[in-house]
């Protein structure tokens, strides 16, 4: 995805980078492919509390439903057009199949409308057809990977990223992720070849704190910035420092080296952490 600047004609527009080309189409026919979101949070949960911190706000969306399964099997299917999607940083494609109805996948690059993409285990490898782990040469880029078989997509789903097929075991495929882990999958696990299209979001330059407004982000004050009652590093005279021997979170809770996550039934299947450093 090739990004543009614009001439600064204000101050927000100075550091704006965008999509180059014409604008994507954001409206998505009416069907049964798209509902409401439902009441805003703003972050908070049943009992009122903020559990996700600096959401609030933002231009209403309706949410596009997207086939994580490809349970159309072994049908052809034409790519009608490619849609933004206010809900996650990869574009959708809009599939029309040959019996009439019509799903949302990702985006794959490379792929435009007019181009066709299949689901099956005798599916070409190309970008945009999805087919079971065991059925995908070692070294392909895949992406929306399924965890356990038939639940559908649920890894490597963000614009840009693809995972690689290293090998093929008893049953098993181990499969580079993006964040540098190595796991194994069950062979009959499905995936769609290709890289997540919009490659180039990473680049983009919001250039005003107005369009992260309207994306839901509310502003995110810094601990230093507060004062001692609301923050651990806050108080002091001055631009001074976290004045502790280990940064704290909001509540006191050591933020370096502390361990937060528990452990997952899945562990048992990472053959390389993804902290570890080659």
């Amino acid at each position: 995805m090739k990004l543009r600047t614009v001439k600064p004609t204000t101050p927000g527009r100075r550091h704006y980078s965008g999509r180059s080309g014409r604008p994507l189409p954001a409206k998505p026919p009416r069907g049964l492919i798209r509902k409401g979101m439902g009441r805003k949070t703003s972050g908070r949960n049943s009992r009122g509390r903020i559990t996700v911190r600096h959401r609030g706000g933002g231009s209403k969306r309706m949410y596009r439903i997207i086939d994580w399964k490809r349970d159309k099997r072994e049908m052809a299917g034409k790519v009608e057009r490619i849609e933004y999607d206010p809900n996650r940083t990869a574009n959708i494609a809009l599939i029309l199949y040959s019996d009439g109805e019509r799903r949302y996948i990702l985006a794959p690059a490379g792929v435009e409308a007019g181009q066709t993409v299949e689901a099956g285990e005798t599916a070409p490898i190309q970008p945009g057809n999805a087919l079971p782990l065991s059925k995908i040469p070692v070294g392909t880029a895949v992406h929306n990977l399924e965890l356990r078989p038939g639940k559908g997509g649920q890894l490597v789903r963000g614009a840009g990223g693809s995972a690689t097929i290293q090998a093929r075991e008893n049953g098993f495929v181990n499969v580079a992720l993006p964040s540098g882990e190595m796991r194994r999958f069950p062979g009959d696990c499905w995936a769609t070849v290709g890289q997540v299209g919009n490659e180039g979001w990473k680049g983009i330059k919001f250039g005003k704190a107005g369009r992260k407004r309207h994306m839901g982000w509310r502003p995110a004050v810094r601990g230093v910035a507060m004062n001692p009652k609301r923050h651990p590093h806050g108080g002091g005279e001055g631009r001074s420092g976290i004045g502790m021997k280990s940064p704290k979170s909001l509540w006191g809770k050591r933020t370096l080296g502390k361990k937060t996550r528990r452990r997952h039934y899945g562990d048992k299947y990472i053959i390389r952490d993804r902290r570890v450093k080659e």
